[in-house]
């Protein structure tokens, strides 16, 4: 969906008014907000609030729970990843890179993300933390967690009362 289509009167041929200009300012301001909303769905994405969103897959065999997430431009140092009471917990921190002649640039554009980012998610019961496993390659962080074995059911043999 082309976002713009959602601003009134954008490419409307036969819309005709003497004062179009009158609010040409407003209908700029307008298209560069739908833009800059638009310009936040990459990898690692802001929300409203300046928050850094990794996007995540998460998938399930017969075996396992996989859960992978895109976070380009971060190493693992850069990565936590704790489990309490079957919330898993994903968090990091995408410093700026500093260099020496920063003082010396004109910066004409920046649209890279810098903060602190989690994402939790609540596991099913009877997760066993020491068995997660997490891999890191090429920003794609890969998390393993293996699912719990499921009881076995057992016939109980009703016996006659003493």
């Amino acid at each position: 969906m082309n976002l713009r289509s959602l601003a009134p009167f954008r490419d409307r041929q036969n819309v005709a008014r003497s004062d179009t200009n009158v609010f040409g300012s407003l209908q700029r301001e307008v298209d560069r907000l739908f833009d800059e909303f638009a310009r936040g769905f990459g990898a690692l994405a802001t929300q409203g609030n300046g928050s850094l969103v990794p996007s995540m897959d998460i998938s399930e065999n017969d075996k396992e729970y996989v859960i992978t997430a895109e976070l380009p431009g971060l190493e693992r140092k850069d990565v936590e990843i704790s489990l309490d009471d079957n919330v898993l917990t994903i968090r990091g921190e995408k410093k700026v890179e500093s260099e020496q002649d920063d003082k010396d640039k004109n910066v004409h554009v920046a649209e890279r993300s810098y903060g602190v980012f989690y994402r939790v998610l609540q596991l099913p019961a009877s997760v066993d933390p020491s068995s997660v496993q997490a891999t890191m390659s090429n920003g794609v962080l890969k998390i393993t967690i293996p699912k719990p074995a499921k009881p076995e059911s057992k016939k109980i043999e009703v016996k006659e009362a003493a």
